[in-house]
């Protein structure tokens, strides 16, 4: 029995595209639409066959190292002896997997992509446009997405006659059914490019950069994707575009921190304007704002300026911006400075020459009250 090589006029070492090609060439003539011959039908079914586990990588695979593509020596793999038949084949037949009802279109969406960009915590906080450069398939301009060289177009495929499919003969336990597989020369499409776009090699499409400006709203934080439908790679033959994601990152800021949509700062005041109090203007991104430090404000005290944080990115409004107050004890005086603190101790009784642990309330008080009956 001659080997599916013998029946292609390949040798066993010959490559998928020259496989391909002696299929074609055989195709063309025994092709019963074309050669009328007696024996033309099954010499066709017989070279589509080879084809069929010659062009499918696993199928040779198993082919070359058993002698037979049902990955058995002596016809049993999926099938009953003397059969030469698989399982499949009967699912292929009845449920249509081996074959599409009618031609498949080149025509396919495109993948959807991914960017990230990079933003300042003032954008997050009020929004901004981002110009964007963006590496992408974008549609032919020389072919328009027809994948044929301008001026040409698709030629129906003289194989399947414009159906995408051909059909062979198989044994099997209810006899003798046909089973409907992708044509190995139009590759399942119907027509073939004779004269594929030089531009983009017959896809329809070409790798570009693109520039576009994204508008990222107010309130977004590292993480937040933002979704262009339309704006991602260009599908092959002229298919719809999928979808570009954006995805944000907030730089770091150095006088804000950002908690929810809460912005917290640290201000460093003197002990003298924490003891005297002071107004202080502060510098924030909705520009100055004056704070009022009261008289014998301490350290760790908040002062809260309300609507001045980060915009709600759902809903209205804004945050706030939290101030948090730090009084900064003096570590280097001259003599003149010493001596004026030294009378404002004395004036305020505040000379200590000895320790003294705080009264209730205090840290060890409130230990004593929780362990003093044990």
């Amino acid at each position: 029995m001659s080997s599916h090589y013998d029946v292609l006029g390949v040798s066993p070492e010959a490559t998928g595209e020259e496989i391909k090609k002696a299929y074609r060439k055989l195709a063309r003539t025994l092709h019963p639409d074309v050669n009328p011959g007696p024996d033309a039908s099954d010499k066709f079914k017989a070279v589509t066959h080879a084809y069929e586990v010659l062009s499918d990588p696993q199928k040779r695979r198993v082919y070359d190292t058993t002698g037979n593509e049902n990955g058995t020596d002596n016809g049993f793999g999926g099938g009953y002896a003397g059969q030469g038949f698989a399982f499949q084949d009967i699912f292929d037949t009845f449920f249509g997997a081996g074959g599409s009802a009618g031609p498949a279109s080149r025509v396919r969406r495109g993948q959807d992509a991914l960017i990230s960009v990079r933003i300042d915590l003032r954008d997050a906080v009020f929004g901004v446009n981002k110009k964007l450069e963006v590496d992408t398939a974008v549609l032919c301009p020389s072919c328009e997405g027809s994948c044929c060289r301008p001026g040409t177009h698709p030629v129906r495929c003289d194989i399947c006659g414009g159906s995408g499919q051909v059909q062979r003969a198989v044994r099997s336990i209810l006899g003798q059914v046909m089973t409907a597989a992708p044509c190995g020369s139009c590759e399942g499409f119907g027509t073939i490019i004779k004269d594929p776009c030089n531009e983009c090699n017959g896809q329809g499409r070409i790798r570009s950069r693109r520039s576009m400006t994204v508008k990222v709203p107010a309130g977004v934080a590292t993480g937040t994707r933002i979704q262009l439908s339309g704006q991602g790679e260009a599908g092959p033959a002229g298919g719809p575009s999928g979808d570009l994601y954006v995805e944000i990152r907030v730089n770091a800021d150095s006088t804000y921190l950002r908690e929810g949509d809460d912005l917290h700062a640290t201000l460093n005041i003197p002990m003298t304007a924490a003891a005297l109090g002071t107004e202080i203007t502060l510098e924030t991104f909705d520009g100055e704002q004056e704070i009022d430090v009261k008289a014998g404000t301490q350290s760790g005290e908040i002062i809260t300026l309300r609507g001045l944080g980060v915009t709600h990115l759902r809903g209205y409004g804004r945050g706030d911006l939290k101030v948090h107050l730090q009084v900064e004890t003096p570590t280097r005086l001259d003599p003149a400075q010493e001596e004026l603190l030294r009378k404002l101790a004395k004036l305020r009784g505040e000379q200590f020459t000895e320790g003294k642990l705080a009264a209730s309330g205090g840290v060890f008080a409130k230990l004593r009250d929780r362990f003093g009956n044990l």
